[in-house]
């Protein structure tokens, strides 16, 4: 009981002593978790926005003719020898005209002087979810192209290949932001715990010289990193919470966030964070006081 609460009362005076330095390294590694955090919590919800469209995602490929019973069976027996597919529709020019009044209710007489079957025969192809890689797209877009008949198909390419693009490009930044609080927090709170150790050397060396063991001048640096990484990371991960709050009421209404259902990191994730964050500062303030105990 006497060894943890002079321990606590040590960390205390540490704190009131080099609180300068102690709080310019709160201040980093709360915005290290902050950064790290947000660009995680954009990845993580550009990945559920990324499985929600690929869940409506529809390979049209467009025929010159109208397939009969048999093609049909023959197209049938192609597009499922690629890979299995969930559904396959044949649209035939009429439906194709229905479908296009309907989207066109409100100017349905710009159709009066069209045919029926202006617009071309086509079947939709719904691919199983597994097939949701970019590369596996093109791949089964490139091999519906060489069907018979087939004028063109059409998958919203473009569109595919910038939201990949922006999701990979996201991991990247995940990748460096997360690397950015390994190192501002292990190397900022062993850089203060340097400070605190240089400004109590004379006191730590009487207790070297009356016998405390290495554990006892050991721990209240450890509990010093301990506290950095609890408060930056719960700090760093408080300012998002309400960024994201803010963002939320901000921008509410017809638009993005009401298409698609926006979350804030789930507990697991807010808890791995945090445990993170105080095991990264307690390893920097390890390696500090390690390197005095070796003296």
């Amino acid at each position: 009981m006497n060894f943890w609460f002079t321990v606590f009362r040590q960390v205390g005076r540490n704190l009131r002593q080099t609180w300068p330095s102690q709080l310019m390294t709160l201040l980093t590694v709360t915005l290290s978790v902050l950064i790290f955090a947000f660009f995680y919590l954009v990845y993580t919800n550009m990945l559920t926005i990324g499985d929600k469209l690929g869940d409506d995602l529809r390979l049209i490929v467009y025929l010159e003719e109208e397939p009969g019973p048999e093609m049909q069976q023959q197209l049938l027996r192609k597009i499922t020898s690629f890979d299995e597919v969930e559904a396959i529709h044949f649209i035939s020019r009429t439906q194709a005209y229905d479908r296009f009044s309907q989207q066109m209710s409100r100017n349905r007489d710009v159709l009066e002087d069209m045919p029926r079957d202006f617009l071309p025969a086509s079947i939709e192809v719904v691919p199983l979810k597994t097939l949701r890689g970019l590369k596996q797209i093109k791949l089964f877009s490139e091999y519906l192209a060489k069907l018979p008949g087939t004028i063109k198909v059409q998958y919203g390419k473009d569109w595919i290949e910038r939201f990949y693009s922006f999701t990979n490009l996201l991991s990247i930044v995940v990748f460096l932001s997360g690397s950015l609080l390994i190192l501002t927090a292990v190397f900022m709170v062993a850089y203060t715990i340097r400070l605190t150790i240089m400004g109590r050397q004379a006191e730590l060396e009487l207790l070297k010289l009356v016998g405390a063991t290495n554990n006892y001048i050991r721990t209240p640096f450890l509990l010093e990193g301990l506290v950095q990484g609890l408060l930056g990371s719960a700090l760093g991960l408080l300012a998002l919470y309400l960024l994201f709050d803010w963002i939320k009421d901000r921008f509410s209404g017809p638009g993005l966030f009401n298409l698609f259902e926006f979350t804030f990191l789930p507990v697991q994730t807010f808890l791995a964070i945090v445990l993170v964050s105080i095991l990264l500062c307690t390893v920097g303030s390890f390696t500090s006081i390690q390197k005095y105990l070796r003296i």
